[in-house]
C-alpha cells in the first residue's frame, strides 16, 4: 500500500467532534470530487476514500444533499461549471483544517517519503485552487500552483512544510512515519557527506605524498640526496622510507621530533629546491 493510501486510511478514521467542522470536510468532499446529476451526488466510483467519508459524514450530519436545505447547510454556491463553497464555512482555524482534509481525501496525494516530498491536491477549477491556497497560507505554508492540462494544481515540495500539512489534516501516524524517514534520510545524508570529506582529505594527502615523493627523487637523480641540508636530507629519507605516513607520522620519527606544521615546511622547501632545479 502506498503512503497516499495509508495517509487516507487515517484520515478515514479522523471525524471532527463539531456540526461546523464535519460541514466543511463533507463540503470539501462534494466540490472535489464527483458530480451532481439531477441535484443528486454521486461520489466517483473509483474513490473509495470518498465514498466512505462523504457517506458517514452525511449520515452523522442528518442532511440531504439533494435538496436546496442541504445544500444551504454545506454553504454550496452554483456557478456555470459547479460548486464552490462561501467563505463563512471556513472561517474557523478548525474548519480549515477539516475542510483541507476533505480536500485531500477527495482529490490530494502525497508521495513516498523514502521516494521524495511531494504534497498535491488537484481542482478542476481556478477558484477551487484559490481557496486551497488561501486556507494553506493560514497555516504559515506557502504552496505553489500549477496547471497540468485542464486541472490546477496545488502543490507543496519541502519536507517540513508536508508535515506540517499531515498534522493540520489529523494524520498523526503518518506524520510520525514520515518524520522517521526523513530523520533516517539526514543521518544518511550527513554520514555520505563526513565519508565523501574523508576520501576526499584521503586523495588529497596521497596526492600530496605523491608529489613530495617525486620531488625527492627529483633531487636524488640530479644532484643526489647529500645536496639537500641534514635537517631536509634526512625527511626526505623517512618520506622515501615511509610513503604513507602522515605528517603528524614524519615528524614523530624525527629527532628531535618535529610538528605538523614544521615536517609541513620542511617539504615545501625540498618541493622549492626541486623547482629550482628544474627551472636551471
Amino acid at each position: 500500500m502506498s503512503f497516499s493510501s495509508n495517509v487516507k486510511d487515517e484520515l478515514l478514521t479522523s471525524i471532527s467532534s463539531s456540526k461546523h467542522c464535519k460541514l466543511a470536510e463533507l463540503a470539501a468532499i462534494v466540490i472535489m470530487a464527483g458530480r451532481f446529476i439531477d441535484n443528486q451526488w454521486f461520489p466517483p466510483e473509483d474513490n473509495v476514500y470518498v465514498s466512505d467519508k462523504g457517506r458517514k459524514l452525511i449520515k452523522l450530519l442528518n442532511i440531504d444533499i439533494s435538496q436546496k436545505e442541504g445544500k444551504l447547510s454545506l454553504k454550496l454556491i452554483e456557478t456555470d461549471s459547479g460548486y464552490l463553497v462561501d467563505n463563512m464555512l471556513i472561517e474557523r482555524s478548525c474548519c480549515k483544517q477539516a475542510f483541507l482534509r476533505g480536500a485531500f481525501l477527495a482529490a490530494g496525494s502525497v508521495t513516498n517519503p523514502e521516494k521524495g516530498y511531494h504534497f498535491e491536491i488537484v481542482c478542476d477549477e481556478k477558484k477551487q485552487s484559490d481557496i486551497l491556497v488561501g486556507i494553506i497560507k493560514s497555516f504559515g505554508v506557502e504552496p505553489r500552483t500549477i496547471t497540468r492540462k485542464k486541472y490546477y494544481v496545488v502543490y507543496v515540495k519541502d519536507g517540513s512544510d508536508i508535515v506540517d500539512l499531515l498534522n493540520i489534516m489529523g494524520a498523526h501516524m503518518s506524520l510520525m512515519n514520515m518524520e522517521n524517514v526523513r530523520i533516517l534520510k539526514d543521518v544518511r545524508n550527513r554520514y555520505n557527506r563526513q565519508v565523501n570529506c574523508e576520501v576526499a582529505n584521503l586523495n588529497k594527502t596521497v596526492s600530496a605524498a605523491v608529489k613530495q615523493i617525486d620531488d625527492i627523487e627529483y633531487i636524488n637523480n640530479e644532484k643526489g640526496m647529500k645536496f639537500l641540508p641534514e635537517g631536509l636530507r634526512r625527511l626526505a629519507e623517512l618520506r622515501l622510507e615511509y610513503d604513507q605516513a602522515s605528517l603528524k607520522e614524519l615528524g614523530d620519527m624525527m629527532n628531535p621530533p618535529l610538528g605538523k606544521s614544521g615536517v609541513n615546511h620542511r617539504l615545501r622547501k625540498i618541493s622549492e629546491i626541486a623547482e629550482e632545479l628544474r627551472r636551471s
